[in-house]
């Protein structure tokens, strides 16, 4: 890969981190003031605790959110609080405690969101997000809300066991598939929080196994445990929200293929983790791809035919030569004998 394209990848890298830091922080500072309304006194390391933060997080959250509040920005707009380590109060909460009053246009904003986020396994409680749903539906509408009329969605078992063992901080065995490895796996973690990375749902998690923090994608646990144990994940793995959120970091151990991919297939570098490297002229581009085992990587590029070619490395070229060459000898066996029937 070349220094414009590592640097490229690198940025790309850098800002979903960022913009996933930023909006789980966005959610927690958006709790906090009816979170501290319903505890008034509780201590920084509590309520660190509940919320999934360190201290010192906790700390810093709560000097930003003394910075908001309403325009104006002055004595009496901004919200108010008093707080140390043994004890936090919301003295104003800048109106933020007020019963929401949303447009058609907002309304119809949130609606959208809503369900986006109800697809995504894990990500909210589906009988919680199909109920918020129909209210909003129904005030839009103006008419009486009477209860969610189509049916709650059916939710994966190992998905809501995944929820249930976050809500109860319990440990869980997992039985996941990796894609990258091809192999399935079981596996016992203390579980952090679920996260969504690349509109796909996560869990983030203390693997035992590896001793450190791995991500589950929730559609490829094929089973999940709830334990009778509680997750003991390390303090500073727990305070850490973007470990292990960059998925395919660049890792000199893992086998790297370049490939030449033609322009009519340039959707693979959407689908995969791919790296662009260099656009040709007539619309081809070279990307390069880490990969676990050879195996699994030479029957995925057996699967795109002759729309990507391999060009390294040289043990990736001859094994998709060899089973290429195996597939046509096996179609022209079987073209013989159809031919002589």
């Amino acid at each position: 890969m070349n220094a414009r394209a590592s640097e490229g990848a690198k940025e790309r890298r850098g800002s979903a981190t960022a913009s996933s830091r930023l909006s789980t922080r966005l959610a927690r500072l958006l709790n906090m003031v009816p979170y501290f309304q319903a505890n008034p006194g509780i201590s920084a390391a509590e309520a660190a605790a509940q919320l999934g933060v360190s201290t010192k997080q906790l700390m810093t959250d709560l000097n930003q959110l003394w910075m908001c509040g309403l325009p104006g920005y002055g004595p009496g707009d901004l919200i108010d609080l008093s707080f140390s380590e043994e004890s936090i109060e919301v003295t104003f909460s800048a109106g933020i405690d007020r019963p929401l009053r949303l447009t058609s246009l907002e309304a119809t904003a949130l609606l959208v969101a809503l369900r986006s986020i109800a697809d995504l396994p894990g990500m909210v409680d589906p009988s919680a997000a199909q109920s918020a749903t129909a209210k909003i539906e129904s005030a839009i509408s103006g008419r009486e809300f009477e209860g969610p009329i189509l049916p709650v969605p059916v939710e994966a078992p190992a998905v809501a066991t995944v929820r249930s063992a976050l809500a109860r901080e319990h440990a869980l065995r997992l039985v996941y598939y990796s894609a990258s490895r091809d192999v399935v796996s079981e596996r016992v973690v203390d579980p952090i929080r679920i996260v969504l990375v690349d509109n796909n749902s996560y869990l983030q998690a203390w693997c035992r196994q590896a001793e450190g923090v791995r991500l589950f994608r929730l559609d490829r646990i094929d089973e999940a445990t709830e334990l009778d144990e509680p997750a003991r994940p390390p303090a500073e793995a727990a305070a850490d929200e973007t470990a292990a959120l960059d998925l395919f970091v660049d890792d000199p151990a893992v086998p790297l293929a370049r490939l030449l991919i033609r322009p009519d297939y340039a959707w693979v570098l959407e689908q995969y983790p791919m790296h662009r490297v260099t656009a040709h002229a007539d619309g081809s581009v070279e990307a390069t791809m880490r990969f676990a085992t050879l195996d699994w990587m030479a029957r995925l590029l057996l699967g795109f035919g002759a729309g990507v070619t391999v060009l390294g490395p040289p043990e990736l070229v001859t094994g998709v030569r060899e089973r290429s060459g195996s597939a046509l000898a096996a179609y022209s066996v079987l073209a013989e004998e159809v031919g002589t029937a």
